[in-house]
């Protein structure tokens, strides 16, 4: 399969594919091409359209696709998905995968500014609530987090503590100087909410169907929103997974915290005012969040690379990590006496 094509190659194999759906494009531009996946926008007729060839397999594509799908048919803001002249909503062609989506056009979110923060808060919320009752197809490989929380927490305990044996057996590095410096502090932090998740509600509120359960976007942020006439689409589905919602909203009041280089409490209780504004969450929920905001996933995020891939990060920016960790948790303490 050869992803390296020229643009001209690009937009001939396009048009190959869009014989599978009658249509002629005109004005093929593409848009994206990051190794094998690949954007192209065009019009047909008055209508503007976006083909996208996919970077999975067939089992993985049809678990996301037939999400979007799903969520579309539920009122979702998701951009709808044509079927070819088979009635498939994936186009096989030349062992590569392609679908095609409506074109929405629209402005970009600046997560930066609060009115545009609240709108795709409010929209991410209306996507969990959306998503709730997918039956995948039986060909699909079914992607779902739920009630993998504890396994997680301790595998990525387990692989910062063996880290620190290789920081240790190869010290001179000032990377591994700067992970043997904050480490044990980290792990201290993990254990906590390791042990705060073994009392909470998790297990009950996890030990549910798969359809009963919410989608995750698992990227959700500032290049997959476009708001379109007082509309917020959510675009890019390739990561959805089955798990709490909570999952997506500690993802995005991290990367909150992390551009403020501050943990604030008034800016965490203002996003989960516009999701509940929404989609309310139960005190349980709350207590769940708060203490998956407690692991230090992003110190694990900045240091993983170091010991996985040999990459060179700096002991700024390590030390940089474990200080963002740091500082959460007084503030992360009140809140979980808050919700008990």
């Amino acid at each position: 399969m050869n992803s390296k094509l020229s643009s001209t190659d690009l937009n001939v194999l396009a048009k190959k594919v869009l014989l599978n759906y009658q249509l002629i494009p005109e004005d093929l531009v593409i848009i994206q091409n990051n190794g094998l996946k690949t954007l192209w926008k065009f019009k047909d007729k008055e209508q503007t359209f976006c083909l996208k060839r996919l970077r999975h397999q067939m089992d993985k594509a049809a678990f996301t696709v037939n999400a979007q799908i799903h969520i579309y048919n539920n009122q979702g803001k998701v951009p709808q998905i044509y079927r070819n002249k088979d009635n498939e909503a994936i186009t096989e062609h030349e062992g590569q995968l392609f679908v095609l989506y409506e074109w929405i056009q629209g402005r970009d979110l600046n997560f930066s500014l609060p009115s545009d923060l609240a709108i795709a808060v409010k929209g991410l919320a209306r996507f969990h609530l959306a998503s709730k009752g997918y039956t995948p197809p039986d060909y699909a490989r079914v992607s779902s987090k739920l009630n993998n929380w504890p396994k997680q927490y301790e595998s990525m305990h387990n692989r910062l503590e063996n880290w620190k044996e290789v920081a240790i057996s190869k010290e001179e590095m000032s990377s591994h100087q700067a992970y043997l410096s904050c480490i044990d502090e980290m792990l201290e932090i993990a254990k906590m909410a390791i042990e705060a998740l073994k009392k909470s509600s998790y297990e009950k509120l996890t030990s549910i169907q798969l359809q009963e359960c919410t989608l995750c976007h698992q990227d959700y942020g500032e290049g997959n929103v476009i708001y379109s006439k007082d509309i917020l689409y959510v675009i890019d589905l390739d990561g959805t997974t089955y798990d709490l919602p909570l999952r997506d909203l500690r993802k995005i009041i991290g990367k909150q915290m992390q551009n403020s280089r501050n943990w604030n409490e008034d800016k965490i209780m203002s996003l989960l005012k516009w999701y509940e504004e929404v989609n309310p969450l139960s005190q349980e929920d709350k207590k769940i969040l708060i203490i998956d905001l407690m692991y230090p996933h992003w110190f694990f995020g900045t240091v993983k690379d170091i010991f996985k891939k040999d990459k060179v990060i700096s002991s700024s920016k390590i030390k940089g990590a474990a200080t963002f960790e740091r500082r959460k948790l007084q503030l992360l303490e009140k809140l979980l006496l808050k919700v008990d």
